[in-house]
């Protein structure tokens, strides 16, 4: 296998940094994820500490074309059709300026190149929420100010380009085409994980027809900026700063307009920590009153549905990275994915849902 690819991505690294006034820095790759993302830590000879953020604009699908079909979506990839951001950098970018606008903490970014998928940005710390708990730090403080954060966020008015010191993104909508991608995951990539699971044509037009409404509801109510992606390995505690702002954000590029709810999941459905029952409680209160105006019984209800269709998403996604990505340490946050789902279920709304699920998907096939 020939290392040139690698070898001329690493000289194009080192001449952006150059070229913006990071060449003397020396650099510390850190632990990545299950994107195609890749993070360095920045020491400049100052004592000052960066983040470099590399994203080959090769390794993804292209992103979803504003006035895209859903047919054109679907020969485009499934980063359009699901209406990530395919790692843009731009998309980054405009992103973390809107919500700096909104007195939020994300990086600020020092240099970016979006034809080259590279960035400079301010290093938040460490201080991720998830080992901040870990390490003992009472976990409902630390809750109190992401729902403080996320209210903020849902107060504003979303626009519907992001733009930022010369970066724009659309802002579109998690429509039912994105949310379509969510419950299809599961159907597919389960099955390939457990073999001893078969999804019949008949059982999966019951399953569609289960979501179909569940959809519709997700879209009406798409009304605020969603980050998407937020949950504990996702937040920073910065202490010394006021309010909302004490939460750092990360990994907000996939943002589009959105339910209420979804973000919400994301923060109390968390797939790499448990997140108890009475906490759940507890942070919804927090956003209630946070946000007096939002009908608690309607959103509840839409949490527990669009929280479902959130935890069968994830469920795919992760049998996807098993089965075809190579990683299986992703098969062991699933217990706890299907621990969520049943809380959900609780509610007697998705009747349905749960039927089905005990008929094709049993306990046992759960493990």
């Amino acid at each position: 296998m020939s290392l040139a690819p690698a070898l001329d991505r690493e000289t194009e690294k080192a001449g952006f940094l150059r070229t913006h006034g990071f060449g003397a820095a020396v650099r510390q790759p850190l632990s990545g994820d299950a994107s195609t993302r890749a993070y360095e830590r920045l020491r400049m000879p100052s004592g000052a500490s960066l983040i470099f953020m590399d994203q080959p604009p090769a390794l993804e699908s292209a992103p979803c074309p504003p006035d895209a079909t859903p047919a054109e979506r679907a020969q485009a990839g499934y980063n359009a059709l699901a209406r990530l951001a395919a790692g843009r950098v731009d998309a980054f970018v405009a992103t973390a300026g809107w919500l700096r606008g909104q007195g939020l903490s994300a990086p600020a970014v020092l240099a970016a190149d979006a034809s080259r998928g590279l960035a400079v940005l301010e290093d938040l710390g460490d201080d991720l929420f998830a080992r901040l708990i870990e390490a003992g730090q009472p976990e409902a403080p630390l809750y109190e100010a992401a729902v403080a954060a996320l209210a903020r966020m849902h107060a504003a008015a979303p626009p519907p380009v992001l733009a930022y010191d010369g970066a724009t993104w659309p802002l579109l909508t998690y429509d039912e085409t994105a949310l379509a991608t969510a419950d299809r995951l599961f159907v597919e990539w389960l099955p390939k994980l457990n073999p001893r699971l078969d999804f019949g044509p008949d059982a999966v037009a019951e399953w569609e027809a289960i979501w179909g409404p569940i959809r519709a509801r997700g879209a009406a109510g798409a009304s605020v900026f969603c980050h998407r992606d937020y949950h504990a390995e996702n937040l920073i505690w910065l202490p010394d700063r006021q309010g909302a702002s004490r939460v750092g954000l990360l990994d907000f590029q996939d943002a589009l307009q959105a339910h209420p709810v979804w973000d919400l999941s994301m923060l109390l459905h968390d797939a790499r920590r448990d997140v108890s029952a009475e906490l759940e409680a507890h942070a919804l209160d927090r956003y209630f009153r946070l946000r007096p105006e939002a009908d608690r019984a309607q959103m509840l209800a839409d949490y527990h549905a669009l929280g479902a269709l959130n935890i069968v998403r994830i469920i795919g996604i992760f049998a996807r990275l098993v089965t075809r990505d190579g990683k299986p340490r992703y098969a062991a946050l699933l217990p706890r994915l299907w621990a969520y789902l049943d809380r959900c279920l609780a509610d007697p709304e998705l009747a349905g849902l749960k039927a089905w699920l005990e008929r094709h998907v049993t306990a046992e096939a759960r493990a």
